[in-house]
């Protein structure tokens, strides 16, 4: 079998070659082929480290793995029925039975295509016995809990192959929370990685692949843990970090024996195509007054075909990088002297602009009404709210007058404060606040890319505070909301429901009814959805909103959460129909947009540079042919410009051609040609971006058309 490798996956990597690597033969190593890099194998790694640690984690880990098997065979082996999604029942043994042993049962593909399964709502791996009757759920790459499991059992193998090559101490190793890859953070001490170190990485995770580990599960004390990873001070302090009741398990694959919570993939061989993707800095914990460490990121699938696709999409993506257009389209841009806070020149700022007020006036139909809060509030705002203690260190905080002050990283309890302000009667609820207030949140200077993380940014914010009866109609109208803006900017998307986490806050019979009415709102919408069991807030349940645009690519931009724990944290109340007696709203935040400035962006993308009317900063340039038509040309700009739409004139003494070229690629949406005849007639020759034909139109008509395509979002 072929496996392909390839460099092109590097994101700002100018041009690649793929590398073959042969895995069909194990006797034939990967790692012959590069024996060659010298470049990249000139750091000294800890010889003695390595077989201090590896030898000393293998045999601790074997011989509690055998400890824990011969208990499990120790115990009685009474049958137990496991039922599947269609409802048919298979029979077992406890702690004999696997899920691998079922979908064994059920058929050859599906257990060569097996991932991980789901045990009464709890992922568990394909190997592990399964403990009593049960539900069973079995899933493969196609879907979102395989795809997390293949990709996060793929940074394992990433981890091996860097602490098999650089000694390094490794940190953490999970999917990227885009669920489109993996990474692996660790400590190298003064060693940087770059591009030049990806073959030789690559190499050793595929014969990793090659020799088809099994990724083995144990659980350990505390103690025990410790023992095991006592060499890498980054393991040990995740370690103390744990509850006292939390179960720890540490996983193996290979000579790689990791702190992990798992689940994962039966073996390593289930990994047909794997790649290095970049490599970046990163502080331990996020924190920058921690260890510097180093972050690689890879990409791998169980075939060859979807490697090459997700090739095809990384250089498609490149020629549309919102940072490349929107320079070359003079929208934006960043200075050193603000960091992380982007300049929007005139034209990208007429696209801000419209995507707000498209924003507005759907406030003004749905029953929003708009504030505005202050920026920043004393500490004792955030003290209150729990983000003091929870976010601190993502804010900017000051000093006024020897009392601490920080600017505001979300709305959400200056709101509080505008329903507080005085007494509040049902008969307002719901009330529905909307806030485009500037937000600032502290990102790391390794973490700021383009518009998609910043430090500044606006949001098209609004918190709903209700009564619990209103939940339902409150979420279903929200849900409208955001299906009507999603389908005009031609976005699809995905809906799951995150139910009550382990750790929550209020009671469960709260949970109960706010859960039960989503799940309501979200049959009402006649969307598809998913369940994602114990993925909510601590604070309250929430729909999560993914949305994939015209390259395939998801993104997370749309909110909606119920929150029980701000209104008591703020002790917020209203008067009932007994006006002797005081409730406590409901609040739900949610947002459409999300941040403006990353919607901008992935809507520049998602467009490929090519805005629709409607939000184009460039809609219509008049091109006159020559100085004969230039004053009727002006003419009509005029009348454009003062119907409202943004409309420029080329009084350049360039041949028409040119003007009509140099308009296309500038991306204006009609490029109106006005001569001696059309000067006569008082129409104009209008031609469509990126089509031949033309057509000639009279400007009342053609305004006519304009206000269609406006009203049309076309």
């Amino acid at each position: 079998m072929l496996c392909t490798v390839s460099s092109a996956l590097r994101r700002y990597s100018p041009s690649f070659q793929p590398v073959i690597f042969l895995l069909s033969k194990p006797s034939s190593s990967p790692l012959r082929l590069f024996s060659s890099l010298t470049m990249a194998s000139c750091h000294l790694k800890d010889e003695a480290y390595l077989n201090q640690v590896i030898e000393k984690r293998i045999k601790i880990f074997q011989s509690l793995l055998f400890q824990q098997q011969s208990y499990l065979q120790s115990l009685p082996h009474d049958p137990i029925k496991i039922t599947l999604p269609d409802g048919s029942v298979k029979e077992g043994n406890k702690w004999v039975s696997s899920p691998m042993n079922i979908a064994q049962g059920i058929s050859k593909s599906l257990a060569a295509n097996a991932l991980i399964s789901s045990v009464n709502g709890v992922l568990w791996d394909m190997n592990r016995p399964l403990e009593g009757d049960c539900e069973l759920k079995i899933f493969t790459f196609d879907s979102d809990e395989g795809r997390d499991t293949f990709w996060h059992s793929s940074a394992h193998i990433l981890g091996q192959s860097l602490e098999s090559i650089y000694g390094c101490k490794l940190c953490i190793g999970p999917c990227t929370t885009r669920g489109e890859g993996f990474y692996y953070d660790a400590f190298y001490g003064d060693l940087g990685l770059n591009e030049d170190h990806f073959k030789q990485i690559e190499a050793g995770a595929l014969k990793a692949v090659a020799e088809k580990q099994p990724f083995e599960r144990i659980e350990v004390t505390k103690e025990q843990a410790i023992e095991i990873f006592s060499e890498n001070n980054f393991k040990v302090e995740i370690i103390n970090d744990l509850p006292a009741d939390k179960t720890i398990t540490v996983y193996r694959c290979g000579p790689l024996v990791d702190l992990c919570r798992g689940p994962h993939i039966p073996s390593t061989s289930f990994v047909k195509a794997f790649a290095c993707l970049k490599a970046s800095s990163a502080y331990w914990r996020g924190n920058k007054d921690r260890e510097s460490l180093q972050r690689v990121y890879g990409i791998s699938y169980p075939d060859q075909k979807r490697l090459k696709e997700y090739i095809h999409q990384l250089e498609e993506a490149k020629k549309y990088d919102h940072r490349l257009l929107g320079t070359k389209q003079e929208l934006f841009f960043c200075h050193p002297l603000s960091p992380g806070s982007w300049f929007f020149l005139p034209h990208g700022t007429r696209i801000y602009s419209k995507l707000m007020e498209f924003i507005r006036n759907e406030y003004w139909k749905r029953g929003y009404q708009e504030v505005k809060s202050p920026n920043m509030y004393n500490m004792n705002l955030w003290e209150t709210s729990g983000h003091a203690a929870n976010y601190k260190e993502n804010m900017f905080l000051f000093e006024i007058e020897k009392q601490e002050f920080g600017l505001k990283p979300m709305n959400c309890p200056g709101h509080c404060l505008m329903f507080q302000h005085r007494v509040r009667s049902y008969r307002e609820l719901p009330l529905r606040l909307a806030d485009f207030g500037v937000l600032h949140r502290n990102e790391a200077s390794g973490a700021l890319t383009g518009l998609t993380r910043v430090r500044r940014f606006q949001q098209d914010d609004a918190h709903i505070f209700c009564r619990e009866s209103q939940i339902k109609e409150e979420v279903k109208g929200v849900l409208e909301f955001i299906d009507y803006a999603y389908t005009v900017f031609g976005f699809t998307y995905e809906l799951k429901l995150s139910t009550r986490p382990e750790k929550y806050l209020g009671d469960l019979a709260t949970w109960e009814r706010a859960e039960a009415a989503l799940t309501e709102a979200l049959n009402l919408s006649g969307k598809p959805w998913q369940i994602n069991e114990g993925d909510g807030a601590f604070y309250g349940p929430k729909i999560d909103i993914s949305v994939s645009d015209a390259l395939n690519r998801k993104f997370q931009c749309a909110t909606l959460q119920l929150d029980f724990q701000l209104p008591e944290r703020f002790k917020l109340e209203y008067s009932a129909e007994d006006e002797a007696k005081r409730e406590k709203p409901v609040m739900i935040h949610r947002a459409i947009l999300g941040s403006v400035e990353r919607m901008f962006a992935i809507l520049l993308e998602h467009y490929k540079g090519k805005w629709p009317f409607w939000l184009s900063p460039r809609q219509a340039i008049v091109c006159p042919v020559s100085e004969k038509s230039q004053k009727y040309a002006i003419e009509v700009r005029d009348r454009i410009h003062e119907a409202g739409y943004y409309v420029d004139v080329d009084m350049t003494d360039r041949k028409i051609q040119k003007k009509v070229r140099e308009a296309q690629l500038a991306q204006y949406n009609y490029i109106l040609v006005v001569g001696e005849e059309e000067l006569n007639t008082k129409q104009v020759s209008v031609r469509v971006r990126d089509k031949a034909d033309h057509s000639t139109m009279s400007i009342e008509g053609l305004l006519q058309h304009f206000q269609a395509e406006t009203a049309a979002f076309h």
